[in-house]
């Protein structure tokens, strides 16, 4: 995922990396990591829930559990910030149905970006 501002990085995460009870999605987990007074990381939400709504993945209605966010505050969860690479926020790190990371970005996205990230962790 690209953005103006934002940058993409290589692969390395992975689902096993996340907290315990985490909901994965079928075909696409998106792992927000943002703070609590970053307004970028608040409209990067936004954008996510917008896009995550609007796209149809073929197995249902929106919100069949086909595609999850899971969000992650960086300044409460230090330790897996850093174990993630996680160096900004807002950023977002795309996983496959597998839980391994396809692709990562950090800024705030435009929905344009997030759709290709989907459309890269799907295949």
């Amino acid at each position: 995922m690209a953005s103006g501002s934002g940058r993409v990085t290589s692969p390395g995460g992975s689902a096993a990396q996340l907290p315990a009870g985490v909901t994965l999605g079928k075909r696409v987990t998106l792992v927000q990591f943002s703070s609590a007074f970053c307004q970028p990381c608040r409209a990067t939400r936004r954008i996510l829930e917008q896009v995550i709504a609007e796209v149809d993945l073929g197995e249902g209605a929106p919100g069949d559990g086909g595609i999850e966010i899971v969000h992650i505050d960086a300044d409460e969860n230090l330790e897996l910030t850093r174990l993630w690479e996680v160096s900004s926020t807002p950023t977002v790190v795309f996983l496959d149905a597998d839980g391994r990371e396809v692709c990562r970005g950090s800024g705030q996205p435009r929905p344009a970006d997030v759709i290709a990230s989907l459309g890269r962790a799907i295949h």
